[in-house]
């Protein structure tokens, strides 16, 4: 059954949920004494297969079977070869080295997104694309959506081209299922970005970090500007600037000096650990502006010290799910370099995922790294 702009891109779906089955497209083609079974294995399984992997693995038993005969036969008609031929061309796109970060700045972007979703259903000309996004509100030339929408979902593999009809790798079914309802990403994140943003709410996922340390991650001149862009899209949250100056007690006798009934609450209420003005206020029962008040006097009298703690930053809830769907990319290009590197003859090179140039050598963080050692 061939593909149409009503049915699903990779064929139409299973009955069964195994990947190899008896829903094999099987035809005979004699040549004199010669009879070749051509076996043509719907790619859709592929697509709802957990693991990239496993189908290779598969795909190499039904392989052994297989006796075509001419090797256009598995070019024109083999689902498997379609796959294979896809992750090649995959795994050749993932050794550039800027390759995630102009991946995570395709995505952030809504009508590419909804292009995505839409070439996941079929295979649509950009006729058809153009009324597709008319419907959703979104009026453009061919030209536009041809150049500034399709184009970079191919560059990064999602998407393929062919007869003049669009539809999207596995690669890119696989990444539009991750996506799901993860579609604001464009709005949360700036397009057209270094990532450092993203590079920034992934570290922020192993937990609360002072703006010291994420310097050795993030180029100074930049971490200002990607920490207020991450608070004003209420992806991270950072301490309030009242409430990170700490007030303690000195080792002086408070004998020694001649303290009023409130200078002793105050004084009183400070921990050994330390405390800040507000706290201390609600514990006290002393309102903010006079607990400043009698801190002060108790500083004079050296009584109390000040001292500042670093800020730190942490992920709110929103931008802990931004950094859990990065992590499931992450995952995804993993899997899927992998998968290249079985196939291919030379093993899969150093994958960067987001570049930090302009971070000086001695505090630069080794860049995050995917390395896939080919078996063949």
């Amino acid at each position: 059954m061939k593909p149409t702009e009503k049915t699903p891109l990779f064929f139409p779906q299973l009955a069964s949920e195994k990947v190899f089955n008896d829903s094999y497209d099987t035809r005979q083609r004699k040549s004199g004494a010669t009879i070749t079974k051509i076996r043509s294995r719907p790619l859709q399984a592929t697509q709802r297969k957990t693991s990239i992997t496993e189908v290779l693995e598969e795909a190499k038993e039904t392989c052994k079977d297989c006796h075509p005969l001419t090797p256009m036969i598995c070019v024109t008609r083999c689902n498997i070869w379609k796959l294979k031929n896809e992750l090649r061309k995959l795994g050749r796109k993932m050794k550039n080295p800027n390759f995630v970060t102009n991946l995570l700045n395709t995505l952030k972007n809504r009508r590419r997104l909804q292009l995505l979703e839409t070439l996941s259903k079929g295979r649509y000309s950009i006729v058809r694309l153009q009324q597709k996004l008319k419907k959703l509100g979104f009026y453009h030339s061919q030209r536009t959506i041809a150049e500034e929408y399709v184009a970079p979902l191919i560059e990064v593999g999602l998407v393929e081209e062919n007869h003049n009809k669009y539809h999207t790798t596995v690669f890119g079914y696989k990444l539009n299922e991750l996506i799901g309802d993860f579609s604001g990403i464009g709005q949360l994140l700036p397009p057209h970005s270094e990532c450092y943003e993203e590079k920034t709410v992934k570290a922020l996922f192993n937990g609360s970090k002072t703006y010291e340390k994420l310097e050795f991650l993030i180029p100074t001149e930049s971490l200002s500007r990607v920490l207020k862009r991450l608070h004003a899209a209420n992806l991270i949250t950072k301490d309030d600037e009242n409430n990170y100056i700490f007030y303690f007690k000195t080792r002086r006798d408070p004998q020694q000096e001649k303290l009023s009934s409130t200078e002793k609450r105050v004084y009183q209420g400070i921990p050994e650990e330390g405390i800040t003005a507000k706290k201390l206020a609600n514990k006290t029962n002393i309102s903010l502006r006079r607990t400043y008040k009698y801190l002060r006097k108790l500083r004079g009298k050296k009584l109390t010290f000040k001292r500042k703690r670093p800020k730190t930053y942490a992920l709110t809830e929103e931008g802990t799910q931004i950094a859990r769907l990065l992590e499931k990319i992450r995952v995804l290009l993993i899997e899927f370099a992998q998968a290249s590197a079985e196939i291919t003859a030379e093993p899969l090179e150093v994958i960067q995922q987001i570049p930090v140039p302009n971070v000086p050598k001695k505090r630069r963080e080794k860049p995050l790294q995917i390395l896939v050692q080919s078996n063949v």
